[in-house]
């Protein structure tokens, strides 16, 4: 029988203060703005007749992966879980709302480098349930399902249990499809959890514009077949049809040859990437040392890989994993990958 963990008295004293204030949440979540954060967002405004809120536009309401969760003013103290949800919230301007990131994994955007630094960097992975706890969170935002995994004690029920709210990025919420669309409505929603919905609607605009900039400049080219390799040796795993790798490729100008894939990342073998003939190779980075070069260098040492296009042209382009995961990136990620694939559209 696994031994309850203790909890330290920051989360006892919000523990008291929720439930001395439990009547009116109740009384205030009937009428609250729903949100939901796995699909299609919706706002229910408030009865003018009701008691103002302690803050314009709350309470919000957000279903998030089967948590619901009522929010009666916006979080202050954020500790956000792996690198994508970090840049989406400095993105929205939320700097001052963080005070801990966790499992840094790749090179910061450069325009949020500095904002980033100034955040504390709680782990280099996952942090434990006690070092989230000790940075005296009231919200805490996953980017993977590892994020709560509940093996290591950090279950979202467990954070509720400390008083600290949650929310896991929509892409692990069980979704078969991923869209660039889920980019936009994630946005949508932190900005609606953290009451800067006007910021978040400038955002999503400004994402939309840089994708809009990129499919001008390569309209009218033919697509490119692209093979995506994100890792492995006997097999190759790939992103299929239903990712939101494929519909970056799709955007800046390729091809997924393996689109009909009818999965968001699955496994092909060396033959079926041979008959496919990709032109370029979109290489996956984790982020780790070294991660790249080693998976050229497998796929330039595989004679059986020699007479595809793209490792005889050595064409590879390399795509940072947190490109291609919901957040700010995948936008940004539609431009460089057109510079790959159309170099010649952006001289």
């Amino acid at each position: 029988m696994t031994r309850p963990r203790s909890i330290p008295p920051t989360a006892r004293k919000r523990r008291a203060l929720r439930t001395a204030t439990l009547t009116a949440a109740l009384s205030a979540a009937l009428s609250a703005t729903v949100l939901t954060g796995c699909g299609t967002t919706n706002d229910t405004a408030r009865d003018g007749k009701e008691a103002p809120s302690s803050a314009k536009g709350f309470p919000v309401t957000v279903d998030n992966c089967g948590t619901r969760t009522t929010y009666e003013k916006p979080p202050a103290r954020a500790v956000t879980i792996h690198q994508h949800p970090a840049e989406l919230m400095l993105s929205l301007g939320l700097k001052d709302r963080m005070t801990g990131t966790a499992f840094p994994d790749s090179a910061v955007l450069p325009e949020l480098r500095k904002d980033f630094e100034a955040v504390p960097e709680l782990a280099k992975k996952e942090p434990s349930f006690e070092t989230v706890l000790n940075a005296e969170p009231d919200f805490v935002y996953g980017g993977y399902g590892s994020a709560f995994a509940k093996n290591e004690g950090r279950s979202r029920k467990a954070f509720a249990d400390a008083g600290i709210d949650t929310y896991l990025n929509r892409e692990y919420c069980g979704k078969k499809q991923v869209s660039m669309q889920d980019t936009y409505d994630e946005i949508r929603t932190i900005g609606r959890i953290f009451g800067v919905r006007e910021r978040a609607g400038k955002l999503v605009e400004d994402l939309r514009a840089r994708v809009e900039r990129t499919t001008r400049k390569v309209e009218g080219e033919p697509a490119v077949p692209v093979f995506v390799y994100d890792s492995g040796e006997k097999s190759a795993l790939t992103a299929g049809g239903r990712s939101l790798g494929t519909e970056i490729i799709e955007l800046a100008g390729g091809r997924n040859v393996f689109a009909d894939l009818d999965d968001v990342f699955g496994d092909v073998s060396w033959e079926q990437v041979v008959a496919r003939k990709p032109e370029v190779i979109a290489i996956y980075d984790y982020g780790g040392a070294g991660n790249v070069e080693r998976k050229k260098k497998y796929l330039l040492s595989q004679p059986a890989l020699a007479g595809v296009p793209a490792v005889r042209n050595k064409r590879f382009v390399v795509v940072p994993l947190t490109a291609t995961l919901v957040g700010v990136r995948p936008s940004h990620a539609v431009g460089d990958l057109a510079r790959g694939l159309h170099p010649e559209r952006f001289r």
